[in-house]
Parts: structure tokens; C-alpha cells; sequence
């Protein structure tokens, strides 16, 4: 019978996570380099034979595989970012890289996104080899460059360069999910990241007449593309349920005891209060104007104006979105791609979710995981496209556990001010991984 470690075991993440803050890889203004040395000498420490890939000086990765107990069985990747995002110290509590610890929390940019997950993971893995034990399947442990601006410096160039690595692999585990959100007492609620929307950023251009800003112009660019963008802004795409929001929304509505009818989603979503910011955005396709770039003299009229769109569309909405965009621009208009990503959606009910709510029921009996839609991207999108075990690429889920206070904004603190996370959901989590990497 296995033994499982008690929280004293993981004592070192606190340690693990204060120190990877202080090293500051804001992406794109600090290498990532000094982070991965530092995740290397861990591993190495362990018994571990690490590899640091650097496509760039400075933009580097860190990958090991640790052998399960089952040569049969297929691998899993398990994969965090190094970089982060920028902070301005001015807008914090605290520096937001001095890896502070205060009021039971660990503080600091990264403490949410996401290395507070490297730290859980350096610590599992160093205990369960200090212990003698391994995982049930060869697990991937991958410390990943450039996520927060694309993941062209990390995992998409792993992909296309060194696919070897992820040989067998048919499920990716990372960010953005396995955090709770407290119902009562008795019951908490894991959401489990089982889709993301598809991204693109793209260039609407018109061309017009240039011209004396006192003469009468009906072939303005600004004008144009105004319009244009104004249309694009005020339009409200239809509601789509995608099976992970349908089962978010039944599975939620069950547990908080109010109605849900698959025909009035909207309904439902008011009746969420926090949690409606983890649907909102995921019930429909959206498009947000973000830049706008003409003209160059207030008195001269430009013959060209550009804005730049923000499109997020659902899993199997590509075509769909792009088209309602091009209606909505007019003919006058010419789109252009500035980055695309796909969209994505894995199974909720498969052996690797039960894997999860069995070992956080384990240490949460009052654990319940329930699936969501993310309205962003990880690089699991990447690995989805990744087909190193010829069954049709990863399996992509986002699952970080952490049990947390129910005082906590924890999702409001991606990308914001004050990132802090609790050090009791840090030995949580530990726990939770350790079991999982035994089951998965």
C-alpha cells in the first residue's frame, strides 16, 4: 500500500515559489534563463538529468521525463510557464518580486500565474523521488518559456523542433483551473479547464482619398473604418452552447440549487453572482476593437486607417466568427491576420477527470469538479495539435488545485495587482498532485 506524504512533506514550496518570484521574467523584458537554471539545479538535486532548450539567448525551457511504474501506459505532460507579466511596483502592496510572505500568503507577481504550480510541481516530484515512489505513467515535466506573449519561444518551438520530447503523450495538464469555489461548508467546486476559445487578432484596413482636411471628402478612410469598427463593437453575437459551458452551467445551477434551461443560458449566468465571470464571456463568440492608427497632420485627411480587433470565437465557431466579422466590416474594408490560435475541447468525462476528483476527494470530501470553458489560451492548445502517440494529439486540461478561502478573488488576480496565494492552498495542492500523478 502506498504511503502518502502529510503536508509537513512540502514544506520546501513555500521556499520554491518565493524564490521563483524574485526572479523577475517579465516577458519580453527579462529572460527567462536565470528560472530555468534554477528549476534544472532542483531537478538535478533530485536525480533528475534536466535539458534546457534556448531558441533564443535568454528565452529558455526546461524539459525531464520522470518514468511511471507502468511501461504500458500512455505519458502525460505536465507543463507551467516561467515568464510572467509585466507589474508596476507602484500599484502594489508589496514589490511585486520580493517574494513576500505575509498574512499566511506568498505574494508576488507569478504567485497565480503561474509559478505557483512549478513550485507545487519541483516539490512533488523531489518528494516522491526523495521517497522512492513514482508516478503510475511517464510524466513530461515541462518548465516552459514565453507563454505570456504566444509561446513562440517555448512551446511552439518544443513542437515543431523537438516533438521527440512528448513521445506518447496524450494529455496535457496546466493552468487555469482546479481552484475551488466554496458553495457551503459542505460542498466546494473544483472547475476543471476542459475547453478554450480560439483566438485571433487580426487588421481591418480601409483606403480612401487623401485630401485637405478643409475640403469635402466622401472617401475618407477614418470614416470608414469608424463605421466599421463601431459595428463591430456594438454587435452581440448569438448565444452557442458548447458541451462544456451546457455541462458548466446544469452542473453548477444543480449545485447552487437554481433552475437551469439550456434555452435561457443568459438566465442562469445572472444567477452565478462570482462565478458568472468564469461563463460570461463563453456563451458567445466576441470581437473588441483595441487599436486605432491613422492619420498623421490634423489638417491633412490619411488615405489609409488600420484599428486592430481582438476576436475570441468557440470550439467549432471559426469559420462562423471570421465570416460575421467580414459582414460586419463591409466591402471597403480588407482583414488581415495578426496571430490566430485554435480552438479547443477535451472530454470531461474521462479517466483522467475522475483521476482528479478522486484525488481531491481524498484531502476535500466535499470536493466536486465541474467543467468550464476558458475565454483565453494556454499552451495546451499547442500540444493539442502535438501527435506523439498517434491517437490525434493531446487531451488539454487546467488543472492547478487549490483550495481556497471563499474571501478570495482568486481569478481576478491573473494579470493583476497584489497576485498572493495562500500557503495552505499551496500544502493543498501538493497533496492533490502527488495522489493525482499515483492515479492519472
Amino acid at each position: 500500500m502506498e504511503t502518502h506524504p502529510d503536508e509537513a512533506a512540502y514544506g520546501e514550496v513555500v521556499g520554491l515559489l518565493t524564490d521563483l518570484i524574485r526572479i523577475d521574467t517579465s516577458n519580453p523584458v527579462k529572460p527567462e534563463r536565470p528560472a530555468a537554471e534554477y528549476v534544472a539545479e532542483r531537478l538535478a538535486e533530485a536525480g533528475f538529468e534536466p535539458r534546457i532548450f534556448e531558441p533564443e539567448p535568454g528565452r529558455a525551457s526546461v524539459v525531464v521525463r520522470f518514468e511511471g511504474s507502468d511501461p504500458t501506459a500512455d505519458a502525460l505532460l505536465l507543463h507551467g510557464h516561467l515568464d510572467v507579466v509585466p507589474a508596476d511596483a507602484a500599484d502594489w502592496t508589496v514589490h511585486p518580486f520580493a517574494g513576500d510572505v505575509r498574512e499566511a500568503q506568498v505574494w508576488g507577481r507569478g504567485a497565480v500565474d503561474m509559478k505557483n504550480m512549478d513550485a507545487m510541481t519541483l516539490a512533488v516530484v523531489r518528494r516522491m523521488v526523495r521517497e522512492g515512489r513514482r508516478p503510475r505513467r511517464d510524466v513530461v515535466l515541462a518548465f516552459l518559456a514565453d507563454e505570456e506573449a504566444g509561446g513562440h519561444q517555448g512551446a511552439k518551438f518544443l513542437a515543431a523542433e523537438h516533438p521527440e520530447l512528448f513521445d506518447g503523450c496524450t494529455e496535457a495538464i496546466s493552468e487555469v483551473g482546479g481552484y475551488s469555489y466554496e458553495v457551503s461548508p459542505d460542498l466546494r467546486l473544483y472547475l476543471i479547464e476542459t475547453a478554450q476559445k480560439g483566438l485571433s487578432w487580426m487588421r481591418l484596413t480601409a483606403r480612401g482619398r487623401a485630401g485637405h482636411g478643409s475640403m469635402l471628402n466622401d472617401e475618407n478612410a477614418v470614416t470608414t473604418l469608424a463605421a466599421a469598427v463601431a459595428r463591430i463593437g456594438a454587435h452581440r453575437f448569438p448565444t452557442t452552447l458548447i458541451p462544456t459551458v451546457r455541462d458548466f452551467l446544469s452542473e453548477v445551477c444543480d449545485a447552487l440549487g437554481v433552475p437551469f434551461d439550456p434555452a435561457d443560458p443568459e438566465a442562469a449566468v445572472e444567477r452565478l453572482g462570482p462565478l458568472a465571470r468564469f461563463v460570461g464571456a463563453t456563451l458567445r463568440h466576441t470581437a473588441n476593437p483595441t487599436m486605432l492608427e491613422a492619420g498623421y497632420k490634423s489638417n491633412v485627411i490619411p488615405e489609409r486607417a488600420a484599428a486592430v480587433i481582438d476576436g475570441r470565437f468557440l470550439p467549432g465557431g471559426e469559420q462562423e466568427f471570421l465570416a460575421a466579422i467580414d459582414e460586419l466590416a463591409g466591402p471597403a474594408i480588407t482583414r488581415e491576420a495578426i496571430h490566430h490560435d485554435r480552438s479547443v475541447e477535451a472530454p470531461f468525462g474521462a479517466p483522467i477527470v475522475e483521476a482528479m476528483l478522486a484525488a481531491l476527494r481524498e484531502h476535500d470530501p466535499a470536493a466536486r469538479t465541474v467543467p468550464y470553458c476558458l475565454s483565453a489560451g494556454t499552451d495546451n492548445k499547442t500540444f493539442a495539435s502535438l501527435d506523439r502517440a498517434g491517437k490525434g494529439g493531446m487531451r488539454g486540461y487546467g488543472f492547478v488545485p487549490l483550495r481556497l478561502t471563499p474571501d478570495l478573488d482568486f481569478a481576478a488576480m491573473f494579470h493583476g495587482v497584489d497576485e498572493r496565494v495562500p500557503i495552505s492552498a499551496l500544502d493543498f495542492g501538493c497533496l492533490v498532485l502527488d495522489r493525482f500523478l499515483a492515479l492519472a
